[in-house]
């Protein structure tokens, strides 16, 4: 079992991070969350959870150990994959997901590509007792201050590339990407995606 991955970022985008460790490669799925913490940096270290399925064998990494506590939380959830939980911490930190969750705000979850509102409710009802146990404070979900500006192409180009990984069709990423980027060209890479995935259904 590997608990976590230490090394040189030697790739990262929105939706993927590979970690050089003496000389191997490690490729972890990542959510927008992780990203925007590792983002920068030349060394890395990322606590993992290991999918293993008789077709395929996928990491998935995260930056804070709470991040990591609260996937392995939601995938406990009937109906909730490893990709669905990875898109609502893409969307939500894991503080504003455990206000959610105590809010009982199924709303906000629904907003999440492959939620619908059974799911929403079941995540609520599943897990309002258990969020209490990994001692993060709910915080009300709330968009992240913009960044420092990108090239618009470059982030066209990230953007709908994460959003490709992440199991959207690329030519309707592309039209929601650049209608975003057209009302809101200073945004970095992580909130068009972020917008994105509210828009893409």
């Amino acid at each position: 079992m590997i608990e976590y991955v230490r090394g040189e970022l030697a790739e990262l985008s929105p939706a993927y991070a590979v970690i050089d460790t003496g000389g191997v490669g490690y490729g972890l799925n990542i959510s927008l969350n992780t990203y925007t913490a590792i983002q920068g940096k030349k060394e890395v270290k990322l606590h993992v959870y290991e999918s293993i399925r008789e077709d395929a064998y996928v990491l998935f990494g995260f930056a804070a150990r709470e991040e990591r506590d609260m996937f392995l939380l939601l995938i406990s959830v009937s109906g909730v994959g490893a990709n669905t939980a990875r898109m609502i911490l893409s969307e939500l930190s894991p503080a504003e997901l455990c206000g959610v969750i105590s809010s009982g705000n199924e709303r906000v979850l629904k907003t999440v590509k492959g939620i619908g509102l059974r799911t929403a409710q079941r995540i609520i009802v599943d897990l309002k007792d258990k969020i209490a146990s990994l001692g993060i404070t709910g915080e009300v979900p709330q968009e992240t201050a913009q960044q420092a500006d990108m090239v618009n192409k470059e982030v066209k180009d990230e953007a709908v590339g994460a959003l490709t990984m992440l199991g959207f069709a690329p030519a309707p990423s592309a039209k929601v990407v650049v209608a975003i980027l057209k009302e809101q060209p200073e945004l970095p890479v992580e909130q068009v995606v972020k917008l994105a995935l509210k828009q893409i259904k």
